[in-house]
């Protein structure tokens, strides 16, 4: 009798989830905990309710408007700044992550600033991909999201333009501009592959307009991939940068 495939949509679901049930392992009682925006992360949001059902005692900071409806349905506490300025560990999904450096594309979900302000925030960011979102050099596949303010946005897509991009408004399943939580747009910058990202992340952020961009530099350590052949824990070794698989 023939088995019948797994459709590849399912399969990379259940890459996403074994990578974030094994990033949720490194939670402990006690800890503040960012909560990621995106499909990956919602299934470690998913994984920490479950935790906290079964008696772990954590809180939560959502990087959007999205997980935080996420969190409270499913019953997770959530916390502020106003009562914790540090957190102990933020959990995220990644649109790129670079082998070696394991530098980061984020903002697919369109939470890049709150996403980038929890993980500076963060003692540690734990990362949950599928393969396939691995690759040799940021931006082979993904655009770099820029959130830019709308005063002025035709000046800031000109700037960005002449840094060498190829520079598209995002816009929301209806078809209009796509809205951030904070009130901005977001430019999706294609660069193709990215040579010095550092660089890149500094001359975006000197563009008068810019919020935030969502290249994460040096931020990352773990990050969990999943793929067929199980799921790997890289970390940033600190001889060379090399991204390693630890135990």
């Amino acid at each position: 009798m023939s088995t019948a495939a797994i459709p590849a949509d399912a399969e990379r679901a259940a890459f996403k989830r074994a990578a974030a049930e094994a990033a949720v392992e490194l939670v402990q009682d006690g800890m503040v905990v960012g909560l990621g925006t995106g499909s990956t992360a919602a299934f470690a949001v998913d994984a920490l309710a479950r935790r906290h059902r079964q008696g772990l005692r954590f809180v939560g900071i959502p990087t959007s408007e999205r997980t935080a409806t996420q969190a409270r349905e499913a019953g997770i506490p959530l916390t502020t700044f106003a009562e914790h300025r540090q957190l102990d560990l933020t959990i995220d999904g990644a649109d790129e992550v670079e082998r070696g450096t394991l530098n980061l594309i984020k903002g697919l979900g369109g939470a890049l600033l709150r996403e980038k302000i929890v993980a500076a925030a963060s003692r540690r960011l734990a990362i949950v991909v599928d393969g396939a979102k691995l690759v040799d050099r940021l931006g082979t596949h993904a655009p770099v999201p820029v959130e830019v303010v709308t005063f002025g946005l035709e000046s800031t897509r000109a700037a960005l333009e002449a840094l060498g991009a190829s520079v598209q408004l995002r816009h929301s399943s209806a078809r209009e501009p796509f809205v951030t939580d904070g009130g901005n747009r977001i430019l999706d910058c294609s660069f193709g592959p990215i040579l010095d990202p550092a660089r890149l992340e500094e001359r975006i952020g000197r563009i008068v307009g810019v919020v935030e961009s969502g290249l994460f530099i040096g931020r990352a350590d773990p990050v969990f991939v999943a793929d067929a052949t199980g799921v790997h824990r890289l970390g940033v070794s600190t001889a060379g940068g090399q991204g390693v698989i630890r135990a």
